[in-house]
């Protein structure tokens, strides 16, 4: 089962348009849970990041491997990345990607991971990446099972 907690709310419907295209062509082969965590806002950062590290605490079970992302992560192409998820699913059922909120993950959240992964340097909206990050899972479905798609 892929599991991909987020802070944040979609907005804008053609993001939400692209993520249930994802998420129907995932269904073909994984369970896919998307939890969506509200974002804190009015606060002090500090604040902000540790109410949001309780909710994605709050969320990730002991048996789960955690993937989070973050700038600062392992770069991986869509091969490598294929090839790291049928690794990790070889002695995990449940793999957990973490989206932080604006202000990036809270330390301890960061600790919790089993792997940091960071897609580029550059930086992305939120609800933009998690259509990103959906993509690229379903690229690694396709390129494990030897499907047309990945290029």
């Amino acid at each position: 089962m892929i599991k991909i907690i987020c802070i944040g709310k979609i907005k804008e419907k053609y993001y939400e348009q692209a993520i249930d295209e994802y998420k129907k062509r995932l269904s073909k082969y994984t369970k896919l849970e998307i939890i969506e965590l509200p974002d804190e806002n009015n606060k002090s950062v500090d604040v902000i990041k540790s109410l949001e590290k309780n909710k994605i605490l709050s969320n990730i079970k002991d048996k789960d491997y955690v993937i989070t992302l973050e700038i600062n992560g392992n770069k991986l192409d869509s091969v490598n990345l294929s090839k790291k998820l049928e690794q990790i699913n070889l002695n995990y059922s449940n793999i957990v990607f973490v989206i932080g909120g604006s202000y990036g993950l809270d330390e301890e959240v960061s600790k919790r991971s089993n792997y940091k992964l960071s897609f580029s340097d550059l930086t992305f909206p939120h609800q933009l990446f998690r259509v990103i990050l959906l993509e690229q899972i379903y690229r690694c479905f396709k390129i494990k099972n030897n499907e047309t798609y990945h290029k």
